[in-house]
């Protein structure tokens, strides 16, 4: 390189540096050494809530390329680099409201929240006289509807931590062609069978736990955990390898007693047989069931293997951390009568275009995805057949996204990973769970066990200057909730109160008012919560922006009720009554909070 080169090529590496310096420097300049940002509310329509999208919109608006939100304005939005996002499940309107002195940190560092609609699938609607007479005008909120249910906890996160992005015009059928293809591939050649499960999984758009059943999704397609008579899958042994996600499928008889256990399959990833083997039914059969089981009298033959003989065996393989996978396997694991919660259950897993309330068959499924004819015979069903089509059922969705399969136009994608295209860092703390579930590749994965834990970290990680956005949680309150809802002493004393709250509206109606009670154990968990959140708010740099979502109230009080009304013996309440319980609790656990301040 010749001097003149040389000194033009200094030139351009000062000139570089200068306009670096520049850019750095370039909002101090326009705002000033106090230049601050800031959270103006727009005032709200009547009746204007917000969802979770919308509160998505503000985090994609600040540091993202989202679209200016329409409730609220953000002044001086470029000097905001930093935004921290805060969890808090179980903080509904109404306690806050009767608690408020309690969180006195929530009004001083963010001002008067918003209203924001929980998660819910709306079946009728009703006009709740409890939020009428509850939530004052200030929070705009006297409509609400009765959903057939409440969304649990990590439905809410995954509608806060995964964006709607429109699919491109080709896209859908190109996956479409490239499933069938992989499909026909893996038939005739066997070049995965040397792939670990590890291997197989790498890079997928979104990691194997995000398809497993969440716990409300397993309460409302019937599974049954820690069922009395049931045996539980158990932890893995420290350090032994064991089977990461195994196919289950099962056949039974019709006995004396119902339906019993006739034939078991496990299947690995790959598809090789774990176990087929033939069980004796304790009670008489009254049934072969042949049509649908394959099952004949001639089969079960010299037959002596027990059910006890094969859950012996079942629980040698498939560990409390394996996830099993299968069509609609609530109906296997109660003929094995064996509890587990990690489940991918393709039956739910492909969404049916009339909804969740229907079915799509898994001949069907096997016929649309994998281009294969299965259950055709009229001897009845192969499980082990059926047990590798939901297998490779599971690993096409898992390999493709979740939207897989699906008819819209729009897939969901990770917000970190929409962030980290804008260029910017994201943090995520909060339980290891929810840590595999949405980190993505360029984000820091922070797991915690505790909120003083996950405010520690998440004071440290503030400081980090790199790091853009910061996701964490405290779930100290909703434990409480879930604890509560399932300890009957309590929750009859809560179900007492609360009548006797409902038969007061007419006084609420004349302006008497009134405040929920709350023990004292509830009273000190607020207060750690405020100071927590008092803590937090300290330890945030200048113009960090804070959002706290409490994405739904008392979930928990509201599963249980569904399940008293399910099983009348678990109340001495009569069903109306509950009914009209379960009217005020839904309405309340629906009208979530959130707070946004900055930092000054």
């Amino acid at each position: 390189m010749g001097s003149s080169e040389a000194e033009n090529e200094a030139l351009l590496s000062v000139e570089a540096n200068s306009t670096a310096n520049k850019k750095c420097g370039k909002f101090y300049d326009i705002y000033g050494p106090e230049g601050k940002a800031d959270v103006v509310f727009k005032s709200p329509e009547d009746n204007s809530t917000l969802d979770l999208n919308d509160i998505q919109g503000l985090i994609t608006w600040v540091l993202g390329e989202g679209f200016m939100p329409s409730w609220v304005f953000i002044k001086n939005k470029p000097l905001i680099s930093k935004v921290v996002m805060l969890y808090m499940p179980g903080l509904d309107a109404a306690l806050f409201l009767s608690q408020s002195k309690t969180l006195p940190s929530l009004k001083k560092f963010c001002g008067k929240p918003r209203p924001v609609l929980a998660l819910r699938s709306v079946k009728n609607v009703f006009t709740s006289s409890f939020l009428q007479n509850v939530i004052p005008l200030h929070l705009n909120f006297s409509f609400v509807s009765l959903a057939s249910c409440v969304s649990d906890a990590m439905q809410t996160i995954d509608a806060l931590l995964t964006c709607k992005v429109k699919r491109k015009r080709d896209q859908n059928s190109s996956i479409m062609r490239k499933s069938a293809l992989t499909s026909q591939q893996e038939e005739g050649c066997h070049d995965t069978d040397s792939l670990s499960f590890m291997e197989l999984t790498k890079d997928v758009p979104f990691p194997v736990t995000y398809y497993t059943l969440t716990e409300k999704e397993l309460e409302e397609n019937g599974y049954y955990v820690n069922k009395p008579g049931f045996l539980s899958t158990l932890p893995a042994p420290s350090g032994s390898p064991f089977y990461e996600m195994l196919a289950l499928d099962c056949e039974m008889c019709i006995t004396s007693e119902g339906f019993e256990l006739t034939r078991i399959t496990l299947v690995d990833f790959k598809g090789q047989v774990l176990i087929d083997k033939l069980v004796k039914p304790s009670n008489a059969i009254i049934d072969y069931n042949t049509r649908f089981s394959g099952i004949t009298s001639e089969m079960l033959d010299g037959v002596t293997r027990s059910l006890r003989d094969i859950q012996e065996e079942f629980l040698k393989l498939v560990y409390k951390e394996t996830i099993l996978v299968g069509h609609s396997l609530e109906n296997d694991l109660l003929a094995l009568k064996i509890s587990h919660d990690s489940v991918i259950d393709t039956a739910v897993l492909y969404k049916h275009p009339r909804g969740s309330s229907h079915k799509t068959a898994l001949r069907f499924l096997a016929k649309r995805f994998l281009s294969r004819e299965i259950q055709q015979s009229g001897n009845g069903h192969d499980s082990i057949e059926d047990a590798r089509a939901t297998m490779e059922l599971a690993l096409l969705k898992i390999r493709n996204g979740p939207d897989f399969g699906s008819p819209p136009s729009f897939s969901r994608k990770k917000l970190l990973s929409i962030l980290s295209e804008s260029g910017r860092t994201s943090s995520l703390i909060d339980d290891i769970s929810i840590v595999k579930r949405y980190a993505s590749e360029s984000s820091h994965a922070i797991p915690v066990t505790s909120d003083d834990e996950a405010l520690a970290k998440t004071s440290k990680e503030v400081k980090n200057e790199k790091v853009h956005f910061i996701w964490t949680q405290f779930s100290e309150l909703y434990s409480y909730l879930k604890k509560q809802a399932e300890d009957s002493e309590n929750l009859n004393k809560r179900l007492a109160e609360i009548m006797a709250l409902h038969t007061c509206q007419n006084s609420l109606a004349k302006g008497k008012g009134f405040k929920l009670k709350a023990s004292d154990e509830l009273k000190e968990i607020l207060a750690r919560m405020d100071a927590r959140i008092h803590n937090l708010y300290l330890s945030l740099p200048t113009n960090a922006m804070m959002i706290i979502c409490t994405g739904h109230g008392d979930t928990a009080i509201v599963r249980r009720l569904r399940r008293m009304l399910a099983k009348q013996n678990e109340s001495n309440l009569c069903r109306e009554k509950i009914v009209e319980i379960l009217e005020e609790v839904q309405a309340r656990a629906e009208v979530a909070l959130c707070f946004v301040g900055v930092k000054h």
